[in-house]
C-alpha cells in the first residue's frame, strides 16, 4: 500500500445526515492548508451510475465534465474544492461487482474461487489507491454511502478496516452521526450515536472522530458522554450544528481545529488553512440583501408522497443561490407542479420576477411546461429554459408564432406532424436496443456562440466560461433529443434566434428572443447549473437574476 494518508467518512443513525458536505468541507480545509487532496464517494446501489435513477428516489444526478452521472455529493466536492470531478471520484457497488465478475470471466483470478473477501474489498482498495496515484494526492477522503449497519455497504467498511490494519498511522475514520433533540425532552440524546459507534466497533473499526450533527452546538456534558461510551477523548467529538448555509460548515469545523487534529493523528505537518475567500463568501451570503425576488420553478419532480423535495433539482437551486449572493439579492422560489398548470391553467404561475423550466423527461407535465414557456413570452417575464425547458420553449414558439398547433417532440408524440424536437440518428440504435444507461449525449461539448446575440454578451461579460478568441463555450449535456435543424429557417424567419451551435454535428445549443422583443428569454440545451460554483457563479444565472431584478 502506498504511503499516502486516507480518511474514511461514514454515517450513522439516519441517511442524508451530511456526510457529503462533511467530506467536501474536510477537503476544503486540507486543500486550503496546502495539501493535495482527492475525494471519492462509494455508493451502495447496484446501478452502474446514477443516470437511470428517478431523481425523486435519490435526488438530482450530478453531471461531470467527462459525462459521469454521479451522486449529488460529487457536486458538493466540486463546489467546495473548486475542482472538476469525474468517473474516478464516484464508485457504485454495481461497478465493483461488474468489474470483479468480468475479471473472473477473463480468467484473471487464475482459477481461484472468487469470494467477496478478498476480491470485492481488494477492488475497493484498488479504486482508492488508483485515485491517489492519478491525482498525486497526499490525502484521500473516502465517503462511504448509506449508514453503518446496512448490509449493502459492509464491504466498504471491511476495506476501511483492512487499510487501517495494513497501514497503521496513515488511515483514520470519521463518523458523522445524528444527535436528536426530541421536543418532549428538550435535550440532545446521544444514545442513537452510541449504538451507531457500537455497530462500527462490531466491524473492527474504532472512529478517530465523531462529527455530531445536531440542532445546536453540543455542550460539554454531551461531549463527555460521547467520550465515555464511545471510547474516545472529548476533544475528538466535533460539533456540527444546523446552520443557515452549508457553506458555513468548513468555518465551524475550523473553529474547533478539526484539520489540526487530523494533521496530528496522521503525523502531517500542521499548517494553517487560508480561508479568506471562503470567509468572504460566507459574509456575502449572510449580508443584508437589497431586495427579494420570486422565481417560479415549473417542474415535475417535486413530490414524494406527502412531502416536497429540493434535492430533485439540487444543482439548479445551488446555481440560483450562487448568482443571487453575487448580486446581493434574496431569491424566493415558488415550486409549481407542471401538471397543476395543465389542470388549472397559467393563472397558477401568477406574476413572478422570473420563470425557470428545468430538466425533465417524458410526457407527464410537458404540456404544463409548454404553457409556462408561452406565458413567460407573452407576459414579458424573464425566462430560462434548461435542457427540456429549452426544447419545450421551441415547441411553444412553433405553436404560437409559426402556427404549427401539432408541433411537439418525438419523445412524447412519435408521429407528430411537426417534429421540431427529435431523436438524432446516433441515438436511435441505443433506443431500439433499450441501451438507456450512459448512452445519452453526456459531458462537456464545445459550441460556437454567435456574435451580436444576448448569449454572446452574457458569456463575454464574465471570465472563466468562454474562449473569446475562438468564440467557444463549453457546457455539460445530458439528453437524447435535439432541436430539429430541418426547421431552423422557419424559426429564424419568425424571430427565434439560434445563438449557439455545437462544433460537432452543428446541433442547436442555445435559443433566445431578441432583447428588443423580450427582456430575457433564453433556452440552453446544456446544463449551466452543473458548472456553477459559489466562488464563480455561472454567467447565464447571473444574467437571468439581473433581468429578474429589473422586472422587480
Amino acid at each position: 500500500m502506498s504511503r499516502g494518508k486516507y480518511i474514511f467518512v461514514s454515517g450513522g443513525v439516519i441517511s442524508g445526515i451530511g456526510k457529503g458536505i462533511t467530506t467536501a468541507s474536510l477537503g476544503l480545509l486540507l486543500k486550503s492548508a496546502g495539501y493535495k487532496v482527492a475525494t471519492i464517494k462509494f455508493e451502495n446501489y447496484l446501478n452502474i451510475d446514477a443516470g437511470t435513477i428517478n431523481p425523486i428516489e435519490h435526488g438530482d444526478p450530478f453531471l461531470c465534465e467527462d459525462g459521469t452521472e454521479a451522486d449529488m455529493d460529487i457536486g458538493s466536492y466540486e463546489k467546495f474544492l473548486h475542482e472538476d470531478m469525474g468517473r474516478d471520484n464516484f464508485v457504485t457497488m454495481g461497478q465493483i461487482y461488474k468489474t470483479v465478475i468480468e475479471r473472473e470471466r477473463r480468467f484473471e483470478y487464475q482459477g481461484e474461487d472468487v469470494e467477496a473477501i478478498p476480491y470485492i474489498t481488494n477492488e475497493i482498495i484498488d479504486r482508492i489507491q488508483s485515485l491517489a496515484k492519478k491525482r498525486q494526492a497526499e490525502i484521500v477522503i473516502i465517503e462511504l454511502g448509506g449508514t453503518a449497519g446496512e448490509y449493502q455497504n459492509v464491504f466498504y467498511y471491511e476495506a476501511s478496516r483492512i487499510m487501517t490494519l495494513k497501514n497503521p498511522g496513515d488511515v483514520i475514520h470519521i463518523h458523522v452521526s445524528y444527535v436528536p433533540t426530541p421536543n418532549h425532552l428538550g435535550e440532545p440524546k446521544t444514545k442513537p450515536s452510541q449504538l451507531s459507534v457500537r455497530t462500527l466497533n462490531s466491524m473492527g473499526i474504532q472512529p478517530d472522530f465523531i462529527i455530531a450533527r445536531s440542532e445546536k452546538l453540543l455542550d460539554k456534558r454531551r461531549k463527555d458522554r460521547f467520550a465515555l461510551f464511545c471510547n474516545m477523548h472529548p476533544e475528538d467529538i466535533i460539533s456540527n450544528p444546523d446552520l443557515p448555509s452549508v457553506y458555513e460548515i468548513p468555518l465551524v469545523l475550523h473553529d474547533q481545529a478539526l484539520e489540526q487534529k487530523i494533521f496530528k493523528k496522521l503525523s502531517l505537518t500542521q499548517k494553517e488553512p487560508d480561508l479568506k475567500k471562503w470567509s468572504d463568501l460566507v459574509e456575502k451570503i449572510k449580508s443584508k440583501k437589497s431586495k427579494t425576488l420570486e422565481l417560479a420553478i415549473i417542474g415535475k419532480y417535486f413530490g414524494t408522497g406527502d412531502y416536497q423535495l429540493r434535492d430533485s433539482y439540487a444543482a439548479l437551486f445551488d446555481a440560483i443561490d450562487h448568482a443571487s449572493w453575487e448580486l446581493g439579492v434574496n431569491v424566493k422560489t415558488k415550486w409549481i407542479d407542471a401538471e397543476k398548470i395543465e389542470k388549472d391553467g397559467t393563472g397558477t404561475i401568477g406574476n413572478p420576477c422570473g420563470i425557470i423550466v428545468p430538466i425533465g423527461w417524458g410526457e407527464r407535465g410537458a404540456e404544463g411546461m409548454v404553457k409556462a414557456a408561452s406565458y413567460a413570452r407573452e407576459k414579458k417575464i424573464p425566462y430560462l429554459g434548461l435542457c427540456y425547458g429549452m426544447q419545450l420553449a421551441v415547441i411553444a414558439f412553433a405553436r404560437d408564432i409559426l402556427g404549427w398547433k401539432d408541433a411537439n417532440t418525438t419523445e412524447n408524440v412519435r408521429e407528430t406532424k411537426y417534429p421540431v424536437i427529435h431523436l438524432i440518428p446516433s441515438q436511435k440504435t441505443h433506443m431500439e436496443n433499450r441501451a438507456y444507461g450512459g448512452t445519452m449525449r453526456l459531458g462537456s461539448w464545445d459550441a460556437v456562440v454567435k456574435k451580436g446575440t444576448m448569449a454572446y454578451s452574457i458569456y463575454d461579460k464574465y471570465n472563466g466560461f468562454f474562449d473569446k478568441n475562438k468564440g467557444l463555450t463549453c457546457e455539460r449535456h445530458r439528453h437524447r433529443y435535439e432541436f430539429n435543424n430541418k426547421y431552423s429557417k422557419d424559426f429564424e424567419d419568425k424571430g427565434l434566434v439560434i445563438s449557439a451551435r455545437s462544433t460537432v454535428e452543428n446541433l442547436c445549443e442555445i435559443i433566445e428572443l431578441s432583447q428588443s422583443d423580450h427582456p430575457f428569454y433564453l433556452g440552453t440545451q446544456g446544463h449551466p447549473e452543473y458548472k456553477s460554483r459559489p466562488l464563480n457563479p455561472h454567467p447565464i444565472f447571473l444574467a437571468f437574476i439581473e433581468a429578474c431584478k429589473k422586472r422587480e
